[in-house]
């Protein structure tokens, strides 16, 4: 999925972080990729857990909106440059990916736009040719084309230069490895990559390592650590093949040997705020939650506040069921988040609301966040009424309790023609 600063295991909040990560560094379609690996994982683990679905998929959304907007900037980029058949492949990607009706209209206008200077272009060149139908003229577009070119060319063009230098002379089995991978179609990409690998056998690129993550989506465990050990013999210096081996070796329970190859990072990595985190999931995933939260404890107290970790150590007290603890980081989030002016995730919000609930806090505070809920999560707005109607009645306010009990019936029957299965007799 690309050389990125990135970890992830098998809960859905993991792949989430993983998004996360992949925002803060630009990389919005790898992060859609991600997120949509989370709410894969919740159906899974957590079906139940409206609240957690819809935040996923409000940040598939916002993800996608925003790399429509950079394919938008980078069309315009390429119309002034006069490179006017690249961005109407641009303009095509956005297409495929808003849902915004006005930005729907704005880019179908351009798209024609640029059609129709096409077909004049051609037409000036040679008059005596006739464009009878503009789909038929697009029919005659080769499948495997220009149109794979421009995608596999926006997909790598976060990477650093030399990488992408290296994707673009791969050849073509590993741009169709690529894209697939990209895709979510594991085992098309592993057929591409492990021809790629073949046909690029002299040199010690980065093939291994798109190939390695294909086949750990494909629970290929022992080819993806064999691919990976090699890689690390000839790129000590790349983070994601360590995250990817550690991901392993959670997986097969091999914590020992994910605690050997942490030891062996380099001081760079090793001092990175992902070589933290990776150190931190192995002490959680082999169930060692007191030295967990004590690493995570001492990451805070020595270096300047992050999220990530701060999150994964809310995660590490509720392992360990000191639910308060956990409360009062998920409040310090919210705080740091009112202190910057940003928007607080409804996950941390609703993460803290419950723990709160949970706990008899049934104060003002609680009720407030449950209402901002209902609207940022509208999918989940029948539990969040029932609760709010809850902490009304420990308040003695029964009119309220009764409105919001109300609001929670009818919450309720609105789910049941989208969920409830008819069974005839």
């Amino acid at each position: 999925m690309g050389l990125l600063n990135i970890f992830s295991s098998k809960d859905p909040e993991d792949y989430e972080l993983k998004g996360d990560k992949l925002v803060e560094a630009g990389a919005h379609g790898k992060a859609i990729g991600e997120y949509e690996r989370a709410l894969e994982r919740l159906e899974k683990t957590a079906p139940w857990d409206d609240g957690f679905r819809q935040s996923l998929r409000e940040k598939i959304h916002s993800s996608r909106e925003t790399l429509v907007l950079q394919h938008k900037k980078t069309a315009a980029g390429m119309i002034e440059a006069g490179y006017h058949e690249d961005a109407l492949q641009y303009i095509q990607l956005a297409l495929e990916l808003t849902e915004d009706p006005d930005l729907i209209s704005d880019l179908e206008n351009q798209k024609r736009k640029l059609e129709a200077r096409a077909l004049e272009g051609i037409q000036d060149a040679y008059p005596e040719v006739e464009i009878a139908d503009q789909e038929e003229a697009q029919e005659d577009e080769p499948v495997d084309g220009e149109p794979d070119d421009e995608y596999f060319a926006a997909l790598i063009g976060t990477l650093p230069d030399e990488v992408q230098k290296a994707y673009t002379g791969y050849g073509n089995a590993f741009k169709k490895g690529y894209l697939a991978l990209n895709q979510g179609d594991f085992e098309s990409a592993t057929e591409s990559l492990y021809q790629a690998l073949e046909e690029n056998s002299d040199a010690q690129g980065y093939i291994p390592l798109e190939l390695a993550t294909a086949c750990l989506n494909l629970e290929q465990y022992d080819d993806a650590r064999g691919l990976l050990e090699t890689f690390l013999q000839h790129h000590p210096d790349v983070l994601p093949a360590y995250q990817l081996l550690c991901e392993i070796y959670w997986e097969t329970k091999a914590f020992d040997r994910a605690e050997s190859l942490l030891a062996t990072l380099p001081r760079q990595l090793a001092e990175s705020v992902a070589g933290f985190v990776l150190f931190g999931e192995t002490l959680f995933h082999a169930e060692k939650y007191k030295e967990a939260k004590a690493f995570y404890r001492d990451f805070l107290k020595t270096y300047d506040w992050n999220e990530t970790i701060a999150r994964a150590l809310a995660k590490t007290h509720e392992a360990l069921n000191e639910m308060a603890n956990a409360r009062n980081i998920y409040q310090d989030i919210m705080g740091q988040c009112h202190s910057c002016h940003s928007r607080i995730d409804p996950y941390i919000k609703q993460k803290y609301a419950d723990l709160s609930f949970a706990s008899g806090l049934n104060t003002s505070e609680v009720l407030e966040l449950y209402l901002s809920l209902v609207r940022e999560v509208p999918g989940n707005k029948a539990d969040y009424y029932q609760k709010i109607s809850q902490i009304y009645t420990a308040q003695s306010n029964g009119t309220e309790a009764r409105r919001f009990e109300l609001f929670a019936e009818k919450a309720k029957e609105e789910e049941k023609p989208a969920s409830a299965e008819t069974t005839e007799i």
